[in-house]
């Protein structure tokens, strides 16, 4: 059966390839597939039940969009997607991605220039070639530059953005554990230890049958070309190019084999040498005790392997999170008892960056997102719909005031859960923000967020930052950088300067579950516990499909060691409102 995750990752592809062959992601057909996905997914359904006229019947899902859906359940291949691929290849798809490279820019530079990937785009920029075309400049063409430098796509080994990869190893991974025989399946590798970007996926299986394993690998849906196909093991490319390995080990070596393919190079070093210290060795089969070397006829003895936390315990070592594992002090920490005691999906009492249809870009009513967060068992909920200064998307203070009275009435359906009328603040080119100071102060709880004025310098970022920060009315700072991993940089600020203001003026972090952000970026977050910097995890939520982001903002937060006191939505209802309410402290950090 075609999955809902299937069909979903189909109209994105759509959508996009569509925007490139027409020249502006706003067409009307790419706009089409955009609303038939919102309305498919906000009915709950399994889709490849519907046929052709119920999918029509619903609001949003036209004939052409609900064709292409039945085209791909009954026969795995959508004609359309395969064409637009053979015009768009991942080495376009991937030069669309760049800031200033838009869909008619795009169009413009392999249309005049020749130009079909980065490194092509790169040698035109040296060239100075780009400034000669329509609409551009020396500018526009320094800015380009400087984005390909900061989105890291300088070399030609080329990452793959997290927010691409993981959907799809979700699916590859439920389609593997469908299977019969297999027992359980892990996504393995950088993607595991929710790296921001990721080379390749690496997925291991346990099953006692390899062969029927393989056999759907080698026929996936998603398997363009495989490169190598084994008993045991798969390799195949995506029509993006993106290599995925999977591996099929007896379900004894499970532990093993996930806990080898897991680490980091450095982390894996530590393990085997602590192993070594201790008479064993470790590898992807498991511990072993080596014999002594008076009975040279021995084998080795079998210590562990079945689980992750087996082989740790017989290293004498806690157990590391698999987001921890990059060799970074994690395995010291392990040995010492002194690992932090992370937060964890079940700590979360409440979402404090929550949007409703308030916000322009919402697609969700404020009755359906606080029903979702009520159905999660939150204690509390901050729903922070745009401020005034957001164009198209934010609300006048007349429409705020409305807006609190409609949840003022929504709270009465809900008296187990606390709603707080918030806002995500706009924060300005100099640190100003919406609305005015005592309008501002209305509001039970705000969050505040760099949308725009993503070029000044690090010393003016900074600033502006800190403005925010100062201001009395701020609880939390959202998505800190304003980065799209893989397809904008953030902002470039001095993080310790940051980071103190936060600290002095009682201000949290917020660390963005959205795959797209995850921001503040881990090891920013490693440096704010350093700080005894307070953290927020939050969704940032635009439709009810969407709090599952909150599994990606724990596990950043896992990976930049976060311990679950530090975050402010992990505490009771009590204490997290008494800190809302408290007056911030005054002076300057």
């Amino acid at each position: 059966m075609t999955t809902n995750a299937a069909i979903w990752a189909m109209l994105d592809e759509l959508a996009a390839l569509t925007a490139l062959d027409e020249g502006s992601p706003q067409s009307f057909k790419v706009r089409a597939y955009d609303n038939a996905k919102r309305s498919l997914m906000a009915t709950g359904l399994e889709i490849s039940e519907l046929s052709l006229k119920e999918m029509v019947a619903l609001d949003g899902v036209g004939k052409a969009t609900a064709s292409k859906i039945r085209e791909l359940v009954d026969g795995g291949t959508v004609e359309k997607l395969e064409k637009l691929r053979v015009e768009y290849p991942p080495a376009v798809v991937e030069m669309s991605r760049i800031p200033g490279m838009g869909p008619k820019t795009v169009q413009l530079v392999r249309a005049k220039l020749g130009v079909h990937d980065v490194e092509a785009l790169k040698q035109a920029i040296a060239d100075e070639k780009l400034r000669t075309l329509p609409g551009l400049g020396a500018t526009s063409e320094a800015k380009i530059a400087k984005a390909i430098e900061r989105l890291g796509m300088s070399g030609k080994d080329r990452r793959t953005p997290i927010a691409d990869a993981m959907p799809l190893s979700d699916r590859l991974r439920d389609d593997l554990a469908a299977l019969d025989g297999v027992e359980q399946v892990e996504v393995c590798g950088s993607l595991r230890r929710m790296s921001e970007t990721i080379g390749d996926i690496d997925i291991t299986v346990a099953s006692l049958t390899p062969e029927p394993v393989m056999e759907a690998v080698r026929t996936h849906p998603e398997a363009s070309e495989v490169i190598l196909s084994g008993s045991t093991k798969t390799s195949f490319l995506t029509v993006t190019g993106l290599q995925i390995d999977v591996r099929v080990v007896e379900p004894e070596q499970f532990g093993a084999a996930t806990l080898y393919f897991t680490g980091s190079k450095a982390h894996n070093i530590e393990l085997r040498q602590r192993a070594i210290d201790r008479g064993m060795t470790l590898n992807e089969y498991g511990l072993f005790r080596q014999p002594s070397d008076d009975d040279p006829e021995a084998e080795p003895e079998l210590v562990a392997r079945a689980t992750e936390p087996d082989i740790y315990d017989a290293l004498d070592l806690d157990f590391v999170r698999p987001e921890m594992r990059e060799g970074a002090g994690e395995v010291a920490a392990a040995a010492s008892r002194t690992l932090p005691d992370l937060v964890t999906v079940e700590h979360i009492n409440g979402d404090l960056h929550y949007h409703t249809d308030r916000s322009g870009d919402g697609r969700s009513t404020v009755e359906e997102m606080v029903a979702v967060a009520a159905a999660r068992g939150y204690d509390y909920l901050a729903i922070t719909d745009h401020g005034v200064d957001l164009a198209i998307n934010g609300s006048t203070a007349e429409e705020m005031l409305e807006h609190r009275d409609h949840i003022g009435r929504v709270q009465a359906d809900h008296p187990d859960m606390t709603l707080l009328w918030g806002c995500e603040l706009n924060i300005g080119a100099a640190g100003g923000l919406d609305y005015d100071p005592d309008f501002r102060a209305l509001f039970d709880y705000t969050v505040a967020s760099v949308h725009s004025h993503f070029d000044q310098s690090v010393r003016d970022q900074t600033a502006r930052l800190v403005a925010a920060i100062a201001d009395p009315t701020v609880h939390s700072i959202g998505h800190l950088t304003g980065r799209y991993i893989g397809r904008r940089p953030g902002i470039e600020i001095d993080v310790d300067v940051v980071l103190e203001a936060l600290h002095f003026f009682d201000v949290a972090l917020e660390v963005n579950g959205a795959l797209q952000r995850l921001d503040a970026a881990s090891d920013v977050v490693r440096r704010a516990v350093d700080r005894g910097v307070k953290l927020v995890i939050n969704t940032d939520s635009h439709h009810t499909s969407e709090l599952g982001r909150i599994e990606y903002g724990v596990r950043t937060a896992q990976r930049g060691w976060a311990p679950a006191d530090l975050v402010v939505n992990t505490w009771d209802r009590k204490r997290f409102l008494d800190w809302v309410s408290a007056p911030k402290p005054v002076g300057s950090p």
